[in-house]
């Protein structure tokens, strides 16, 4: 039971994180360069920050309560940097 609310949590913030990353990426950097809409970098980006600190915060029992191994650490670390990343880490080891 735990482990289940663990992960839950776990899934939904990665995959929040996720979506913030490509909206950051896909939607204000090119309303900023092209449209010259500076403030959707800003708001989006404190947005990622925020679910990027979260998505960090919520890893940290997956580590310690569920005891899971120093590559799925890095495989987290290296989802939270890659676009889709998130998404392809919930979809290998969260379901």
């Amino acid at each position: 039971m735990l482990a289940d609310s663990i992960i839950r949590r776990f899934r939904i913030v990665a995959i929040a994180e996720g979506w913030s990353f490509l909206i950051l990426l896909g939607i204000a950097m090119p309303l900023k360069y092209l449209a010259d809409m500076p403030l959707a970098v800003k708001y989006v980006g404190w947005a990622h920050g925020f679910l990027f600190i979260a998505y960090w915060v919520t890893a940290v029992p997956l580590f310690i309560r569920l005891k899971w191994d120093l590559e799925r650490i890095a495989g987290l670390a290296l989802a939270s940097i890659l676009p889709f990343g998130t998404f392809v880490m919930e979809r290998k080891w969260l379901r």
